[in-house]
C-alpha cells in the first residue's frame, strides 16, 4: 500500500496536525490510573524531646504518607477514624472540579467524620502538577496529620528544567511537647494567645539542636555531583520560616503547583500552606551540612524561636576511623537571616514570576477589599479566667470586621443544597464598614469584631480581584490567606496602606506567580485576581460551591480569621455542583 505524504493541502495538514494532537492526548488520558489509598486516622506512641506522646497519625505514620501521582490520575482515598476526636482532611490547592464534597474543611463542605465512622474522598487531579500536600482541616489535628502529594506530569511530558537524579519532599512542622488537641481547648477556654511550640521539624524530627533528637535528625545521602529537587512544604501550624542549606545554591523552580521562572538563592521564605520547589547540586567538597530552618516572625508576639535541622551527607565524605562514628566532622551550619528580616522575605517573594507569559483578567466583576488581621473581644468581667487576653480581652481576629464563626448544626454546603435556613447569610461586605488608616494608629473603638457566619456570593465566571490590606490593630503580621478551590495570580504587593489610584498601574499582568496561599506584608497588602469557575480558562475548572478563604496560621483560623466565597451554579450539568455522595457524614 502507498504511504501517504505530508506534501498535501494546507488544510489536509491542519486536519492531519489536529487528529494527532487529539490522539496524543487520548494516549495520554489512557495512562490516568485511579489511585486507591485507606487512611486510618488513630492515635499512637510517638517520642519526641524524651518523652512519648501517644498522637494522632495516619497508618501510624508521622508525618503521613507521601501521596504520588500523575497530572490526570484519580485518588480514591477512605479515611477511617480511629481516634478520639472528630476529623476531616483536606487536599490543599487540589482544584475539586464541582466537587466540594472532597475539600474537607470542616462544617464548610462536609460534617467531620466522628469516631469510628469512615468517609471516602474522591477527587481527579487536573490540569496541575507540582507539589501539595494533604492535612486534617478539624481544630488542630493538622499538627501531626499531614503528608505530602506530588503530582508529577502526564507520562511523556518533561519538567521545564533538567532532570533531578532524586527528589526529596521537606515537610516543616511543629511540635508540642503535649497533645495539640490541649493546647488549643486552653487558648479557647483562656482567650488568650495559645502555647508556641516546643520545636520545630523537619520530617517529623527536630534534629541536633533539640534534647534527645541527634540519633533520629533525618539524613539524607548524596552522591557528588548529583542535582536534587527538594519538595519543600511549610506544614508549620503558626510559624513562617527560612530555610537554606549550608553552602549550596538553590534554584527556585516552582512554587504550589506552578512553575516559575528559574533563580538562584541561598534561603527561601516559605508561609503555612505554602510548597516551592528548588534544585540543590551535591557541588562542594564531600562533607555535611546542615539543612535548617527557623522562624521567620512579622508580629508582635512570642515566637518558637528554634531551628530545626537535617543533613545532607555526601556518600563520600571521610570518615573519622573511629568505631560507632559516622562521619569526621560536624555538620556545617547556613547562615539563616534574622528573625524579623522583612527585607530578605520581601525580596525572595518579588522574584517569583511565572514561568511564562499569563492570561491574567483584566476586566473586574467584583472588585473586593478585606482588611485582614487581629481584634480583641471586650469582657464584662475582665478580671475572668476567660479573658486572659490583653488588658483583660479575649482575642479574635477578622475579615472586614467579622470575625468568621464556624457552624456546629450542620455544614455550610449541606445547608445550602438543604435549602436549611439559619446557618449562613450571604451578606459579607465587600469592603470595610468603616475606612480609616489601616496600617497607622488605629482607633481602639476599631479594635472589636462581630463574630457572624457570612458568605459572599459570586455568579459563575465571574473575575475577581481581591486586595487583602494588613492592619495595625494589635500588631501587623504577615497573614499566608489560602483560598480553597482555586489558585489566584499574585498581581501586586507593597507596604502601607493600598492606594488603587497609584498601585494598580504596577500591577505585573505578564508573568505574575500562580499560587493558592500568599502572604500580606507585615503592615501591608497584596493583590490576586482569579476567575470564578470560567470553563474557558485553564486556570479555573467549574468549582462551583461553597470554598473557604482563611489565615493558614492555625490560631487566627480558630480565632475567625476566614470567610468563604458562594459560587452559584451556572448553566448545564458541567457548571452544576455535584449531588452530595451517600456517605457524606452528617453533624
Amino acid at each position: 500500500m502507498e504511504l501517504l505524504k505530508l506534501t498535501v493541502k494546507p488544510w489536509s495538514s491542519c486536519l492531519l496536525l489536529g487528529l494527532l494532537f487529539i490522539f496524543a492526548f487520548l494516549a495520554s488520558l489512557s495512562h490516568a490510573e485511579i489511585h486507591y489509598h485507606e487512611f486510618v486516622i488513630e492515635a499512637r506512641p510517638v517520642k519526641r524531646l524524651c518523652r512519648t506522646h501517644s498522637t494522632v497519625t495516619v497508618n501510624g505514620q508521622f508525618p503521613g504518607p507521601t501521596l504520588q501521582v500523575r497530572n490526570g490520575d484519580t485518588l480514591v482515598i477512605r479515611a477511617i477514624n480511629r481516634a478520639r476526636y472528630n476529623v476531616t482532611l483536606h487536599w490543599h490547592g487540589v482544584h475539586q472540579t464541582r466537587n466540594p464534597w472532597a475539600d474537607g474543611p470542616e462544617y464548610v463542605t462536609q460534617c467531620p467524620i466522628q469516631p469510628g465512622r469512615s468517609y471516602t474522598y474522591r477527587f481527579t487531579i487536573e490540569d496541575q502538577e507540582g507539589t501539595l500536600w494533604w492535612h486534617a482541616h478539624s481544630r488542630w489535628l493538622r499538627a501531626t496529620v499531614y503528608g505530602a502529594l506530588i503530582v508529577y506530569p502526564r507520562m511523556g511530558s518533561p519538567y521545564p528544567f533538567p532532570m533531578p537524579k532524586r527528589e526529596i519532599p521537606i515537610l516543616i512542622g511543629e511540635w508540642w511537647d503535649r497533645d495539640p488537641m490541649d493546647v488549643l481547648r486552653q487558648a479557647l477556654f483562656t482567650g488568650g494567645a495559645p502555647n508556641i511550640s516546643d520545636a520545630l521539624t523537619i520530617n517529623g524530627q527536630p534534629g541536633d539542636l533539640y534534647r534527645c533528637s541527634s540519633k533520629e535528625t533525618v539524613r539524607f545521602p548524596v552522591e557528588a555531583g548529583e542535582t536534587i529537587l527538594l519538595r519543600i512544604i511549610n506544614s508549620a501550624m503558626n510559624q513562617e520560616h527560612f530555610f537554606g542549606v549550608a553552602n549550596h545554591r538553590l534554584t527556585v523552580v516552582g512554587v504550589d503547583t506552578s512553575y516559575t521562572k528559574p533563580f538562584p538563592t541561598s534561603v527561601i521564605m516559605i508561609a503555612p500552606g505554602q510548597t516551592t520547589n528548588v534544585l540543590l547540586t551535591a557541588d562542594q567538597p564531600p562533607a555535611r551540612y546542615y539543612m535548617a530552618a527557623h522562624a521567620y516572625n512579622t508580629a508582635n508576639a512570642a515566637f518558637d524561636n528554634t531551628t530545626t535541622t537535617a543533613i545532607l551527607e555526601y556518600k563520600s565524605a571521610p570518615f573519622n576511623g573511629k568505631k560507632g562514628k559516622s562521619r569526621s566532622s560536624a555538620p556545617i551550619f547556613p547562615i539563616l537571616p534574622g528573625f524579623n528580616d522583612t527585607a530578605t522575605a520581601t525580596a525572595f517573594t518579588a522574584r517569583i514570576k511565572s514561568l511564562h507569559q499569563v492570561q491574567v483578567p483584566t476586566v473586574i466583576d467584583e472588585n473586593l477589599f478585606f482588611t485582614v488581621g487581629l481584634g480583641l473581644i471586650n469582657c464584662s468581667n475582665p478580671n475572668s479566667p476567660r479573658c486572659q487576653g490583653p488588658n483583660g480581652t479575649r482575642f479574635a481576629a477578622s475579615i472586614n470586621n467579622i470575625s468568621f464563626v464556624f457552624p456546629r448544626r450542620n455544614s455550610l454546603m449541606q445547608a445550602y443544597i438543604q435549602g436549611q435556613p439559619g446557618i449562613f447569610t450571604t451578606d459579607f461586605p465587600p469592603v470595610p464598614p468603616i475606612i480609616f488608616d489601616y496600617t497607622g494608629n488605629v482607633s481602639r473603638g476599631l479594635w472589636q469584631p462581630r463574630k457572624r457566619t457570612k458568605l459572599y456570593k459570586l455568579k459563575f465566571g465571574s473575575r475577581v480581584q481581591v486586595v487583602f490590606q494588613d492592619t495595625s490593630i494589635v500588631s501587623v503580621e504577615d497573614h499566608p490567606m489560602h483560598l480553597h478551590g482555586h489558585e489566584f495570580y499574585v498581581v501586586g504587593s507593597g507596604f502601607g496602606n493600598f492606594n488603587p489610584s497609584t498601585d494598580t498601574a504596577k500591577f505585573n499582568l505578564i508573568d505574575p506567580p500562580r499560587r493558592n496561599t500568599i502572604g500580606t506584608p507585615p503592615g501591608g497588602w497584596v493583590a490576586v485576581r482569579f476567575v470564578a469557575e470560567n470553563p474557558d480558562s485553564p486556570e479555573s475548572l467549574n468549582e462551583t460551591g461553597i470554598w473557604l478563604l482563611h489565615c493558614h496560621i492555625d490560631s487566627h483560623l480558630t480565632w475567625g480569621l476566614a470567610m468563604a466565597f458562594l459560587v452559584e451554579n451556572g448553566v448545564g450539568k458541567l457548571q452544576t455542583v455535584q449531588p452530595p455522595p451517600l456517605d457524606l457524614p452528617r453533624c
